[in-house]
């Protein structure tokens, strides 16, 4: 009986760390998984884990904890997939002609979409992004940096495209496209 009454105190402690940060917990499972179905099931992934932990958390910051749980969640279901890759986002979303932020955060490279959308989405400080990501502060600030300049980069070759051909000065490839591409 007292085994229940602990386990009650235990799920009652945990939902009431965990359960504000569930939609910060999804924007960011969206990031990395792409698709609102696969976000869902991560994140319902992520809680099972995180309540069976729970016990031996010792932490102050349920919020980077969680988030860095998540992560996890999210690589493994990823390599699980491994054999059948992530569809891009242009065939798991319709488009529309002019990309939103989402979209193009969506096409940077991993490592660069999920400190920005930790910094930009979710507000969190660099060290709980290090915490969360498992990098140092520095690599951190740099990654973020890169993903802006690619992000600033990316809707300035998305505007340039909506302009009529005559307004459009000649170029090539966005340095999104450059750095994709040599990514590979």
């Amino acid at each position: 009986m007292q085994g229940a009454k602990a386990g009650n105190k235990t799920a009652q402690q945990f939902r009431d760390a965990a359960l504000p940060w569930l939609d910060d917990a999804y924007a960011f499972a969206r990031v990395l998984m792409r698709t609102e179905a696969d976000a869902e099931q991560a994140v319902q992934d992520c809680y099972l884990r995180a309540l069976r932990q729970f016990d031996g958390f010792r932490g102050t910051a349920v919020r980077p904890w969680l988030l860095a749980i998540l992560k996890t969640v999210c690589q493994e279901q990823q390599s699980r997939r491994s054999s059948a890759p992530l569809a891009p986002a242009s065939e798991a979303e319709p488009r529309r002609d002019s990309p939103t932020i989402r979209q193009l955060v969506d096409e940077l490279p991993a490592p660069l979409g999920e400190v920005i959308a930790l910094r930009e989405y979710l507000d969190l400080t660099y060290k709980e992004i290090a915490e969360v990501t498992g990098v140092p502060v520095t690599a951190v600030m740099s990654r973020i940096a890169e993903a802006r300049g690619l992000l600033r980069a990316a809707r300035r070759a998305a505007q340039a495209s909506a302009e009529p051909p005559a307004a459009r000065p000649a170029g090539g490839a966005s340095k999104l496209t450059v750095y994709r591409a040599n990514a590979c």
